[in-house]
């Protein structure tokens, strides 16, 4: 079912109920684009983050500890 179909369909839908539940009808819409937002949002903080060479000093420090290092060892 392609996208105009679909639209054009939940609005009959949608004219078909009372007034008392459009209100409802639009804070769920508006729960639903909130959502998407947030989830844009948080994936482009996450490829920024990813992309940028803020935390490189991480993946270049050295190993001060090792296994000769250990008192006890888990067997």
């Amino acid at each position: 079912m392609n996208r105009e179909i679909l639209i054009n369909e939940t609005i009959s839908k949608i004219s078909l109920l009372p007034d008392s539940r459009l209100k409802e009808i639009s804070d769920y819409v508006d729960f639903l684009l909130k959502s998407y937002d947030d989830k844009k949002i948080t994936e482009g903080i996450m490829k920024l983050t990813s992309e940028s060479k803020s935390f490189d000093f991480l993946n270049d420090e050295e190993e001060i500890y090792d296994e000769s290092d250990l008192i006890e060892k888990f067997q």
